[in-house]
């Protein structure tokens, strides 16, 4: 089927008007909750108010105020497209026959990464159509609050962990929408990458989210990142309201709330670098243990079986941390000697074996490569095994891969690096021009990532992978490579 023709559906705040591309109808820009700005700014998400003319939801909205990502080199770089206002938007993609009658079709809702700091479910990197054509599944993306508006943590004003927030708010839109589209509400896969890995996680095991959870998929999570200490959260709020010259309680409220966006930005970017450490991957402002999201430490909640009977498909590439050591001069210039001083600040007395174990393991290896190793499995690769052999060991279907596709040219040494499967999982190469982490996609490049997508929707639609051993605790073989 060829050609553009409008579609119609219906949702809870109204009817929105879509776009038919070949086999999939897409809607873009959806909004699932009012826009954050003057009293919402800084307060939990509120429901939209609606509209009585069918909505126009053929271009995706504007991502959440921010600043440009930090991988900005090895993605490639956006035109900032932010805006507070309407800014809180679902993008579905549906197969067309999911219209057409007949069952309904399984639901993945994906987040995108970016730190908790940057990012926007609207972009071209993540549009979900091919996904959803190549699966016959409905792919649904979102915005949600990054950087100061969305993890600041001032509870006296109602500001925690409304990124988190936003996010349940989505999974409670899809279950209560998304059968206008084709999709069935029992059967939602949550996913997501990085940032968005983990919120994925921490939604399935909220209880408040965890019902609306069937099957989760975890792309290069930073598991070994734990969430915020609330005393440590409160210190960099505290930071963060000198910055601004903004007095502490509940007078910051109207004073924030009233601020211009971008002074709001350009503080949290003054604190960022303040606190800003070689090979600390930590953004200023994450998700606070305790608070709306993460009511516990999310490997309490997997011990105590949060998690069981959903089954899992988790993975990471090979070399994760070169995305974030590559192109700083600092690291890239280590003596072994300020290789472990760094290490010590990050695990402590641990810290010379760790070193020494993993120089004899990459003989070869300069102080850096060493540094940035530790890194890819201090802040990836354990953690994401971690969760895979507790859940593999209670029975629970599990599904590990790892992502091993490195660029025929890659000058910067990056390897197989963070978020280097993205446009594979979406065939979206062709938003990735001169991206180093990429290169230039072939036919055998594009062959691997319909095998990827391939495993990944069939995995969202049935729970497993008919050509895959499901993983077994602590047992390489069953780790599924993609090169």
């Amino acid at each position: 089927m060829t050609g553009i023709r409008d579609r119609i559906t219906e949702t809870d705040p109204g009817k929105v008007r879509g776009v038919t591309q070949g086999e999939v109808v897409s809607f873009r820009g959806i909004p699932y909750a009012a826009s954050p700005v003057g009293a919402l700014r800084f307060a939990p998400p509120q429901p939209h108010p609606g509209w009585s003319e069918v909505r126009e939801a053929v271009q995706a909205g504007p991502a959440v105020p921010q600043a440009a990502s930090r991988l900005e080199r090895v993605m490639g770089t956006r035109v900032p497209d932010w805006n507070e206002d309407g800014s809180l938007t679902v993008n579905v993609h549906a197969p067309l026959r999911a219209f057409e009658g007949g069952p309904t079709r399984p639901v993945l809702v994906w987040w995108h990464g970016g730190g908790f700091t940057s990012g926007s479910g609207g972009w071209d990197w993540y549009d979900g159509g091919r996904l959803a054509a190549l699966g016959d599944i409905v792919v649904v993306t979102a915005n949600y609050r990054v950087g100061p508006l969305g993890y600041l943590y001032l509870p006296e004003i109602g500001a925690e962990n409304l990124g988190p927030q936003d996010q349940a708010a989505v999974l409670r839109w899809v279950r209560d929408n998304i059968a206008s589209f084709g999709g069935d509400p029992r059967n939602v896969t949550v996913g997501g990458q990085s940032a968005g890995a983990y919120s994925a996680l921490s939604l399935a095991l909220d209880p408040q989210t965890s019902g609306l959870v069937s099957r989760v998929l975890l792309q290069s999570g930073p598991f070994g990142l734990l969430p915020q200490d609330p005393q440590n959260a409160a210190k960099h709020a505290e930071a963060y309201l000198r910055l601004l010259d903004v007095p502490g309680g509940a007078d910051a409220a109207k004073v924030l709330r009233a601020l211009p966006v971008e002074r709001l930005l350009s503080a949290y970017g003054r604190l960022a670098g303040q606190l800003a450490r070689p090979g600390n991957a930590a953004p200023p402002m994450y998700p606070v243990l305790g608070c709306p999201g993460v009511p516990r430490d999310l490997q309490r909640a997997l011990a105590d079986g949060a998690l069981e009977g959903k089954s899992l498909l988790i993975g990471t590439t090979r070399d994760e941390a070169t995305a974030f050591t590559a192109f700083d001069p600092r690291i890239q210039h280590l003596t072994a000697s300020g290789a472990l001083d760094l290490l010590t600040g990050q695990l402590g007395e641990q810290a010379h074996e760790v070193y020494q174990r993993y120089a004899a393991r990459l003989p070869q290896a300069t102080p850096s490569q060493v540094f940035t190793a530790v890194q890819t499995d201090e802040l990836f690769r354990n953690g994401s095994l971690r969760i895979a052999d507790h859940h593999a060991a209670g029975g629970n279907a599990t599904y590990v891969y790892q992502f091993d596709y490195q660029p025929a040219e890659d000058e910067h040494a990056l390897g197989a690096t963070h978020c280097g499967e993205l446009p594979f999982l979406f065939n979206t190469f062709d938003a990735y021009p001169d991206s180093p982490m990429l290169g230039r996609p072939t036919d055998a490049v594009r062959t691997l990532g319909h095998t990827f997508a391939t495993a990944v929707a069939e995995f969202v639609t049935t729970g497993s992978v008919s050509d895959w051993l499901p993983y077994t605790p602590t047992t390489a073989a069953r780790i599924r490579h993609f090169d």
